[in-house]
């Protein structure tokens, strides 16, 4: 077995995972060979510096890592790797002697997804490494789905006569208004993520209605309350969780707390809570900023407002949110100005 090059069997299909295994006893590499080499793409190395070479070169879906090592160690190589953002997600496996619980501990804290101490049993690093693939699977199928949000966001913004600045400012509103209503990092996020979609029906409405330059007619506005369930169909049936939080603010992100919104009327709570925070978002960044038929609002004119309409248009509890977020919402207004 020669060092660095890539053991795989003529059976193994080209888009198996590849692992990269690193020890600097070849007796280790080999068993580590022997059990792995029917599913895997492998690569080997016998030091820290040629592993952090193959890395660099090969971008592994895993790295099986030996802690003691001459020159650089294990850990060494975990902190550098981890330190790029070219493979700080790479999930790192340490197989080691070392089985005190204080080299467990340092493992995990430097990074790694899992610790294997020697004598290492097959069946246990099949399973690890089965594992640990399928959540990188998992990983990057969310990745992939996030991409095509913001994808079809950005194709809705050039559809659109709002400048892709609305739909950061307007996310990032969300997401500060979210924290402050109580919901956790993961929830804020989620939110900040769906909500460039909110207007993606707009592709669905002609030209001359949504690039009017000027306050459309009662026909008009009628055909532009459409875009709402345009934006559903467009991001129908999935088994996303992310596309489905998307598809519920594009179709309630109109509806007001007192039922007069559209396109079904929904009143108070049966209005989702996405779509109730993302409301605010989109107004709050609507009213302070200028367009074809408007002047920019002062902060004032705007949270008047926006006070004004507390069990009208927004949510009450949402609305008592607003002084505390404010001065987030003037440094996000202040750093992702138009042009």
């Amino acid at each position: 077995m020669t060092n660095s090059k890539l053991f795989t069997s003529s059976t193994i299909p080209d888009e198996a995972p590849k692992i990269v295994v690193v020890d600097d006893e070849s007796t280790n590499l080999r068993v580590l060979k022997h059990i792995l080499s029917d599913h895997y793409r492998l690569f080997f190395a016998k030091n820290g510096l040629e592993a952090l070479r193959i890395v660099e070169s090969e971008k592994p879906d895993l790295i099986l890592l030996d802690v003691m090592m001459p020159d650089l160690s294990g850990y060494d190589v975990c902190i550098q790797l981890k330190q790029s953002d070219d493979t700080k997600h790479i999930p790192i496996i340490f197989i080691s002697a070392l089985d005190e619980e204080s080299d467990e501990e340092k493992g995990f804290a430097l990074g790694a997804v899992d610790y294997i101490t020697k004598p290492i049993a097959p069946a246990i690093v099949k399973a690890r490494v089965k594992t640990h693939l399928s959540l990188v699977k998992a990983d990057e199928l969310k990745r992939t789905r996030l991409q095509v949000i913001q994808r079809l966001g950005k194709a809705s913004e050039y559809k659109d006569n709002e400048t892709g600045k609305h739909v950061i400012r307007m996310s990032f509103y969300a997401k500060t208004l979210a924290l402050q209503y109580g919901l956790s990092e993961f929830q804020a996020d989620k939110i900040f993520n769906a909500a460039p979609m909110h207007d993606i029906g707009k592709i669905g409405i002609p030209d001359h209605i949504l690039l009017k330059p000027g306050r459309l007619t009662e026909e008009e506005f009628e055909v532009m309350k459409k875009h709402p369930k345009i934006g559903e169909e467009i991001l129908g049936e999935s088994d996303s969780a992310l596309i489905g939080l998307a598809k519920s603010i594009a179709i309630s992100h109109h509806e007001k707390w007192d039922g007069t919104g559209y396109p079904y009327g929904l009143a108070g709570d049966d209005i989702p809570l996405e779509g109730r925070i993302v409301a605010i978002a989109d107004v709050f960044d609507a009213l302070t900023t200028v367009r074809p038929y408007k002047r920019a609002w002062t902060l004032e004119e705007t949270t008047d407002y926006m006070y004004s309409q507390s069990g009208k248009h927004f949510d009450p509890a949402l609305v008592r949110c607003t002084p505390e977020v404010l001065d987030t919402f003037i440094e996000i207004m202040n750093k992702w100005k138009d042009d």
